[in-house]
């Protein structure tokens, strides 16, 4: 098995170093998929960059969150439905029962948020050739065309960060322990 290491800010490559201080400043810690993407300083870049252009979407916060969470336990990522779980919860203030809802694959309470983790879900496993009448039934939904592609970038994000944790076996920091999650039985 390969082992990747898990960089600080005295052993992160030099491109890396100001990356991981501003994530430091900002977040109060580096949370361990950074510490990995560090390894690569282009790979950390990019994941920042589409973090920051999701966040600008024409999705609210709450639905940034649905599709993040839908993408991740899709990808049986242990570590960003940790994550996403602990943000949703405590800085979006998504419902409990949504987000218990997505992290179990199940019925949204709302169902327009059900019928976007619905369709992000649809992108993931049909590899963006979602039928016609699911991709109506998004618009039907409320939502719109420029959303539709809003969540492709929040796919192709949480998908980056997916596999880079599959690849480098991120543990589950500390401050998303209350929100550990198993891909088996998932």
């Amino acid at each position: 098995m390969a082992k990747f290491d898990f960089h600080d800010l005295t052993t992160a490559p030099p491109a890396s170093k100001p990356i991981l201080e501003g994530v430091a400043k900002e977040l109060g810690f580096v949370p361990a998929l950074y510490a990995g993407l560090a390894e690569s300083p282009t790979a950390l870049r990019i994941y920042l960059d589409t973090s920051r252009a999701f966040g600008a979407s024409s999705l609210t916060p709450v639905e940034q969150q649905v599709v993040l969470l839908a993408v991740s336990v899709a990808n049986g990522c242990e570590f960003c439905v940790a994550a996403h779980s602990f943000i949703a919860r405590n800085l979006v203030k998504v419902p409990s029962p949504v987000v218990d809802a997505l992290r179990a694959k199940g019925r949204l309470p709302d169902s327009r948020l059900h019928e976007l983790a619905q369709f992000t879900r649809r992108v993931v496993t049909d590899r963006g050739w979602v039928p016609d009448a699911a991709v109506e039934e998004f618009l039907s939904a409320g939502f719109t065309r420029a959303q539709v592609l809003d969540v492709i970038v929040g796919v192709s994000h949480k998908t980056l960060s997916n596999y880079a944790n599959h690849l480098l076996r991120t543990p589950v920091d500390p401050a998303f322990a209350s929100e550990v999650w198993s891909s088996v039985g998932a």
